[in-house]
């Protein structure tokens, strides 16, 4: 699963105050990818293909370092005390790039823009990336949901589309077990998308 990087100091503050402010400076969360050695490593040949990983669309509520929630009653609002380190896209972005280079094995995996040139080109949608409260008093569930093309860059043509979804109930009501979740969830979808992916590739590549 994806490594977790607390870069400021641990709080443990009860969710609860999701709807409260916070003018405390906030601690700072990334999501990063594991290295592509022993047990996390993809399996099967490698392949010849580069590819690009576009920054994926999102809304504008998640296009934003605040730490996304939907409360009772499908409310929106933000993690209090709390942030990524980049905006949820970016973090996405560059997980999706570590995972394609470890679990999908290409040549080589890049994010948009760059100047590499590459085969392939994939483009992504971020429809969630939320934590879920059915009550502010009990752990929420995190959704992070992908929705994937993969382009053919040569030939400008779409070579496959799917969607990579996945769930995480935190251990506890509280931010670290929160930040946890995501990035169980997030580590299981960019998985999954990397699995595609490559499928994808090398069915393309025959």
């Amino acid at each position: 699963i994806a490594v977790l990087l607390l870069v400021s100091g641990l709080c443990t503050a009860c969710v609860g105050s999701v709807l409260k402010s916070d003018n405390e400076a906030p601690d700072l969360y990334r999501l990063a990818a594991p290295s592509a050695s022993g047990a996390s490593a993809g399996t099967g040949p490698a392949l010849t293909q580069a590819i690009t990983v576009a920054r994926p669309r999102s809304t504008s509520s998640l296009d934003t370092e605040r730490i996304a929630v939907t409360t009772p009653g499908h409310r929106f609002d933000y993690l209090a005390g709390a942030r990524w380190a980049d905006t949820a896209p970016q973090m996405v972005q560059q997980l999706l790039v570590d995972t394609l280079m470890a679990e999908g094995r290409f040549a080589t995996a890049v994010a948009a823009p760059s100047r590499v040139p590459t085969d392939l080109l994939l483009e992504v949608e971020l429809r969630h990336f939320e934590a879920v409260y059915a009550s502010v008093d009990e752990p929420p569930r995190v959704l992070v949901e992908l929705q994937a093309n993969l382009v053919d860059v040569r030939r400008g043509a779409r070579v496959a589309s799917f969607g990579s979804r996945a769930e995480a109930t935190a251990a506890s009501n509280d931010r670290t077990a929160v930040v946890a979740a995501f990035e169980d969830a997030t580590a299981r979808a960019a998985q999954d998308a990397a699995s595609r992916t490559r499928e994808a590739a090398l069915a393309h590549a025959r």
